[in-house]
């Protein structure tokens, strides 16, 4: 009968669940998941500071993969931005890029390199 209050659409927030695959790279000893995890950590910008996690956001480690998990909004071209950024920073850049393989996983993959030579 009477006018009902709107509802704030203010809810829980879902936690947002990232992964990288590194599993070809770990294998070939390319790269060290624990450097990995450890820039990351560092990287990461919450609230525009860097190494400022906290509880809203946690990185981790399985076997071969890094779980990134973000209570905030955080976007993944953020975290394939920041991939990138290790890559070159380690010289890996040239040989490795970062695929996104579904919705929010990631895989380090070797680049196909085409030899123009050896087609003639």
């Amino acid at each position: 009968m009477g006018k009902q209050a709107p509802k704030s659409g203010k809810g829980k927030k879902p936690t947002n669940k990232y992964v990288i695959n590194c599993r070809l790279p770990i294998e070939d000893n390319v790269i060290v998941l624990k450097d990995f995890e450890d820039y990351l950590t560092q990287k990461i910008k919450v609230e525009g500071k860097t190494g400022n996690l906290g509880e809203q956001v946690t990185v981790s480690k399985d076997a071969d993969t890094l779980v990134i998990e973000a209570k905030i909004a955080l976007s993944k071209r953020y975290l394939k931005y920041l991939t990138k950024k290790y890559l070159k920073k380690q010289d890996l850049r040239e040989y490795l890029r970062v695929v996104a393989t579904s919705k929010n996983w990631y895989e380090l993959r070797y680049l196909n390199v085409v030899n123009d030579e050896a087609a003639e």
